[in-house]
């Protein structure tokens, strides 16, 4: 039986990229096994940027009606909070101090700040270290990952090579497993739909706030009665990865006769995004708007977690020489 270990940070309310590249393929693959997966909110990588408490509390609980919504099964899983499993910080102590300098200042995550080091703090520079603790925690087999986390995926399967040859087998090595079909979704500016550049779609909020935004999506100045490249519109890609094959082809085919505006198919892309996300947007709402139940599924997904994890710190502990604790789960 294959476990499926993935995380998603609580950097916010999930928009339409994260739910079409991320958490619904993590769901559908975590369903097409006979183990439960493992699936948990990484509040404590998100404290790499995020300084505001309150805004992380409100971030996890956005995510997590979200996955929840988007018909993740918490009875069938373990959901959880990273936080709420201390075990998963000790675990990065052990595989940081096998983890050579070299390998950490390789890192996109601190590439990218490198020259700014002013901002780079030691829980930036340790970040892939953490993020084999989250997966080697778990004995996860397979890991859904975007291109740009393959990287530290890697790292994972190396911090675990080395701690199984300098302490003996404990480790795993994980598999990822990436969804090349999978488009990075462009967003109404026309660059890669990301919160940091404030250009996403929220399908799961209010249908006025959505409607505004589809309508702000940028298109180029051809005429209504002149005929479009359908693969130069940002519309029409987000239309074909949320219609049917059957609606998507006819937009196709009239943006190449021409006489139809960019106006209507921002009309239909909306159209198709109320529908597509109607049952997600009801669930979340409900969600949202209790807390009481959401806490009450994030806890016992963490009591859930916290058993296996013990399970894994404990043989990691012994095989280091540190006296085992005593544990009790509430």
């Amino acid at each position: 039986m294959s476990r499926v270990l993935t995380g998603i940070q609580s950097s916010g309310k999930p928009h339409l990229g994260n739910l079409l590249g991320a958490i619904l393929p993590a769901i559908e693959l975590a369903n097409a096994q006979s183990a439960p997966a493992f699936l948990f909110i990484a509040d404590l990588h998100a404290l790499t940027t995020i300084r505001d408490p309150a805004q992380l509390q409100e971030n996890t609980y956005a995510v997590a009606a979200t996955w929840l919504a988007c018909g993740l099964d918490p009875e069938r899983h373990v959901f959880f909070r990273q936080s709420d499993v201390p075990e998963v910080t000790e675990l990065t102590w052990y595989l940081g101090c096998l983890a050579p300098y070299p390998m950490l200042a390789n890192a996109h995550s601190f590439k990218e700040k490198a020259e700014r080091l002013a901002e780079v703090s030691a829980g930036l520079f340790t970040y892939p270290v953490l993020m084999a603790a989250d997966i080697l925690l778990y004995q996860a087999d397979l890991v859904p990952v975007g291109k740009d986390q393959k990287q530290h995926l890697e790292m994972t399967r190396d911090l675990a090579g080395a701690f199984n040859r300098t302490y003996g087998e404990t480790f795993k090595l994980p598999e990822p497993v990436f969804r090349e079909e999978v488009m990075v979704l462009p967003g109404i500016d026309g660059r890669k739909m990301s919160k940091s550049y404030g250009n996403t779609l929220d399908v799961l909020g209010d249908l006025e706030t959505l409607h505004k935004r589809v309508k702000r999506i940028v298109t180029d100045p051809t005429p209504v009665e002149a005929p479009k490249d359908p693969q130069k519109c940002i519309v029409f890609q987000l239309y074909s990865v949320v219609a049917p094959p059957e609606a998507v082809e006819e937009m196709r085919q009239r943006y190449l006769a021409g006489g139809y505006g960019y106006g209507q198919a921002k009309e239909a892309l909306f159209e198709a995004l109320k529908t597509r996300f109607a049952a997600q947007r009801e669930a979340y709402l409900h969600w949202s708007q209790d807390r009481v139940a959401l806490e009450k599924v994030l806890q016992q997904g963490a009591a859930k977690a916290r058993a296996e994890a013990q399970k894994t710190l404990s043989e990691v502990r012994r095989k280091v020489g540190v006296r085992p604790v005593a544990v009790s789960f509430s």
